[in-house]
């Protein structure tokens, strides 16, 4: 399967991205979350979209993998009381948002000319997806949102070994080994009990994300731009595209609930949890992904 890529811009950014699949057929575009490079959109994921006709766009956010990084820059607020605040729905300050986020993926529609995509996003990529479904609506055919949420007011909280995995780590200036081996940690944390996955399969993912790039201070930008956002009801409301919300019922990082709420927040929405699913897409449950993303792809006006 060929593979094109290019840097996208958007202001003074640029967002690096992959496009697979013929340009002529319908284009699915990928948000993934905190941290996440596009890596985590397995390229065998994205086959199993292109063969379904479909031309598939993965894309690392600002701030992570090969687009452009806010070096030098520090967070805004307290970390305890940003999450104080988003846990009542209220925004906090922030060097960027996750608006200003989804405008990066708008940008990179309109360099790669693409009128209107299905959107896809998992996790904090679901959020991001959310509000470009809202603030883009017009380019939006229909909306994906993977064990995502769309931070309401006193929603359950996340495990909080699954949170303090995710947002404490080793030093950035650690060793190599020391990073993967947190990074296998983190994943055995937040995976899927239903689906184990090997530590040979975990090891050789961490060792690849690390060799692409690695910038811990981004995640804490993009943690940041969460809590700076603060609900997104208001732009599940205006969201009319067909929408599926998909969710795992063993994820402690991102409850279920998480799901729940947007699935109640936009019109028409249908929810579609997975047993033993944890915050990651199992490869044993690709299919079945693939098939309800489709289904609700069928639905576009």
């Amino acid at each position: 399967m060929e593979i094109r890529e290019g840097k996208a811009p958007s202001g003074d950014l640029k967002i690096h991205y992959e496009d697979m699949g013929n340009p002529d057929d319908p284009a699915v575009l990928l948000i993934m979350g905190l941290g996440a490079q596009l890596l985590f959109w397995r390229e065998d994921f994205c086959r199993k979209l292109v063969d379904q006709g479909l031309r598939v766009i993965r894309f690392d956010n600002r701030d992570v993998g090969l687009s452009t990084y806010f070096d030098g820059e520090r967070t805004k607020g307290s970390r305890v009381g940003n999450m104080i605040r988003s846990a009542l729905g209220w925004p906090s300050p922030a060097l960027y948002t996750l608006e200003d986020m989804a405008d990066d993926a708008a940008a990179l529609l309109d360099h790669l000319d693409i009128d209107r995509a299905h959107v896809v996003g998992g996790s904090m990529g679901g959020m991001i997806a959310q509000i470009v479904a809202a603030r883009h609506a017009e380019r939006t055919k229909t909306l994906g949102v993977i064990f995502s949420s769309n931070n309401q007011a006193l929603l359950p909280p996340p495990g909080p070994r699954h949170l303090l995995a995710v947002i404490t780590g080793p030093a950035p200036n650690s060793p190599r080994e020391v990073i993967i081996e947190n990074s296998v940690r983190v994943s055995r944390i937040i995976g899927s009990p239903g689906y184990p996955r090997p530590a040979e399969t975990l090891r050789a993912d961490a060792m690849a994300f690390y060799d692409r790039a690695f910038n811990p201070y981004g995640v804490a930008r993009q943690f940041n731009a969460i809590t700076g956002s603060g609900s997104l009801r208001k732009y599940n409301k205006q969201t009319t595209a067909p929408t599926v919300v998909i969710h795992g019922k063993a994820d402690k990082l991102m409850r279920p609930s998480g799901g729940r709420a947007v699935a109640r927040a936009i019109p028409g929405a249908r929810l579609v949890l997975f047993d033993g699913m944890g915050h990651e897409l199992p490869e044993p449950l690709w299919d079945d992904i693939v098939g309800e993303l489709k289904t609700t792809f069928a639905e576009a006006p």
